[in-house]
């Protein structure tokens, strides 16, 4: 039996604990096989990102597909940016909502698809409305 290889997730944000939240519900909905990281919180766990942490994640996060990035706010998009820009295409940022995008690409991580539709499938869910 081979190992799996899947696009992994890396999610960013200011606030350790909800990165760990939304990675703990995303692995919940991905299965074992997909690599969910958190990338949270800024040294000595206070509120920030580091560039350092999101390096670290996307390694971990990296099973042999790529790896899409999902940011928080603003500055998370910024540090992930500056962490990425040495990087070959193989880290997809994506532009879409913190929890609707990483359960969507959780699910299509989970079903083994390529890391472009992973990342579309983040992507998609911008003009999800919820009622």
């Amino acid at each position: 039996m081979g190992v799996t290889k899947v696009v992994g997730i890396v999610l960013v944000s200011h606030s350790r604990d909800l990165a760990r939240g939304l990675a703990d519900l995303a692995s919940q909905v991905a299965g074992p096989e997909v690599r969910v990281e958190p990338a949270g919180g800024g040294p000595d766990g206070t509120l920030g990102t580091s560039g350092v942490t999101v390096g670290d994640a996307i390694a971990r996060a990296e099973a042999g597909q790529g790896v899409v990035v999902l940011a928080d706010l603003g500055s998370a998009v910024l540090t992930v940016k500056h962490v990425t820009e040495n990087l070959n295409g193989s880290v997809r940022l994506v532009d879409a909502p913190f929890v609707e995008g990483a359960i969507a690409a959780a699910v299509m991580a989970a079903a083994g698809q390529a890391l472009d539709d992973v990342a579309r499938a983040a992507e998609e869910t911008r003009g999800a409305c919820k009622l």
